[in-house]
């Protein structure tokens, strides 16, 4: 298997849902993260390896192990997850702009299956992106 991000996510892809994943344990505060935003729906943190001076973690607290998962019944979910990662970027000072990336599966490089927005931002982004 591949090493870095992309060996992760295969490795993760061959073993979801066998256990709590790391965002489940953040939420029940089994594993500490800095949290900058929490509401009933959601939770927003920083991220532990950051790819960006600035780079946060959105995640509804609703396990949703895929963004090609989701279905109708998201719909609102999905929309306030967006609203939260713009309010919170705002909040960080990324008026200049910032990247949200959603990863989905193993070639999506998915690492942890539940379904997270990364904000990323405080730099010049490149494109393509990889």
């Amino acid at each position: 298997m591949a090493d870095g991000e992309v060996g992760k996510a295969q490795r993760a892809a061959a073993g979801v849902g066998t256990e709590p994943t790391i965002f489940s344990r953040i939420i029940d505060r089994s594993v500490p993260a800095t949290i900058l935003y929490e509401d009933d729906e959601c939770l927003v943190f920083r991220d532990v390896a950051p790819q960006a001076p600035v780079h946060f973690l959105v995640i509804p607290k609703r396990p949703i192990p895929r963004l090609s998962r989701v279905g109708p019944q998201d719909a609102q979910l999905l929309g306030h997850l967006m609203v939260v990662a713009a309010r919170t970027a705002q909040a960080e000072g990324l008026s200049d702009g910032y990247r949200l990336v959603i990863n989905d599966g193993k070639h999506g490089a998915q690492s942890v299956y539940h379904l997270h927005l990364h904000v990323l931002g405080g730099r010049q982004m490149n494109w393509p992106p990889g």
